[in-house]
């Protein structure tokens, strides 16, 4: 059915890992839209989570990531983030107490295109409660290289462990 999701891949994290991929070898290049949706993921410590495309199964480590946000906060005004020729992709800093974690949708675009850059949509909500502080995210991101992406990798910034999560990969069936 037309405007369908389809599911690619899935992990559902229950003990501290180094990263989640999805897509890579699992990836189904017959779609021209893709959807990521990331549920009550925690990290081991108070870190950012990010994320890199795949090409050829391998994360891009380049410096070719653009993404700006806004963001939307509970304890003061909105405000604005934005960065260049960044290394990863900026998803959301997200705690380990009991209850913060994140919850984000991402639309990927262009992942099969070899001629075009690969870009994303992200719309996400992350809790902090320690303030308590309640972030809501909207924004986008592309990487600035013009070939195919197969997936992405998720991890925390400085070695942190993801410690729970559901990571699903879904295709948008035109």
């Amino acid at each position: 059915m037309s405007g369908s999701l389809i599911k690619i891949d899935e992990e559902i994290v229950t003990s501290a890992v180094a990263s989640v991929t999805l897509g890579g070898a699992n990836w189904d290049s017959s779609y021209d839209v893709y959807m990521v949706a990331i549920s009550g993921v925690k990290l081991a410590s108070d870190q950012d989570l990010v994320c890199r495309v795949l090409k050829s199964s391998s994360p891009d480590t380049t410096y070719n990531y653009d993404g700006a946000s806004k963001i939307l906060r509970t304890d003061t005004t909105f405000s604005n983030s934005g960065y260049q020729n960044n290394d990863s992709w900026f998803i959301d800093f997200i705690g380990n107490g009991v209850d913060e974690m994140g919850n984000f949708i991402l639309y990927l675009y262009n992942f099969n295109a070899s001629s075009e850059y690969s870009f994303a949509t992200q719309e996400g909500v992350a809790i902090d409660d320690s303030n308590p502080l309640l972030k809501g995210r909207t924004g986008g991101v592309v990487h600035t290289v013009a070939s195919a992406s197969n997936g992405l990798i998720f991890f925390g910034l400085s070695s942190v462990n993801i410690s729970a999560g559901t990571f699903s990969l879904f295709g948008l069936a035109k």
